[in-house]
């Protein structure tokens, strides 16, 4: 799995004009699956995420994470983070996991963040989504599971 991280002031998702989930402080989460990903790469990732100390303190350190500053998460599958374009000009995405595949995982990652007892917003899997957001910092971190396990 890979994910960008941003640290957030607000976010929300939009589908067809309607607004799908909203967020105060917290971190936007685009998700992307890799077709050999599995129930083991989605709770590493979340856990991770989850525990990232990337909130700062009263002394202005990053030292607090999203359960210690009661932050949400807006959570958006992003097939595109697998695209490949090391070759010609159009990606290639034969890494990104099928649809059947991926949104049950994209689940398990939100279910993994509510039983962490944080508030959890999603997009649509596979619906044209548009996304806004005010970076705080900004703060942008990548996490990929396959260097996580190294």
């Amino acid at each position: 799995m890979r994910a960008v991280v941003q640290r957030v002031r607000s976010a929300s998702v939009d589908v067809a004009g309607e607004r799908i989930a909203e967020i105060g402080q917290g971190l936007l989460v685009l998700l992307g699956v890799h077709g050999d990903d599995t129930e083991a790469e989605a709770r590493q990732i979340a856990t991770k995420i989850a525990g990232l100390r990337i909130f700062s303190d009263d002394a202005g350190k990053m030292n607090l994470a999203a359960e210690d500053v009661n932050a949400e998460i807006l959570l958006v599958s992003q097939f595109t983070l697998y695209g490949d374009v090391r070759k010609g000009r159009r990606p290639s995405f034969v890494a990104a996991a099928a649809p059947d595949h991926a949104s049950p995982l994209v689940d398990f990652v939100a279910e993994e963040f509510r039983r962490a007892g944080i508030r959890v917003g999603t997009g649509i899997f596979g619906a044209d989504m548009q996304v806004a957001l005010v970076n705080d910092g900004p703060v942008t971190l990548w996490l990929d599971s396959a260097e996580l396990r190294r």
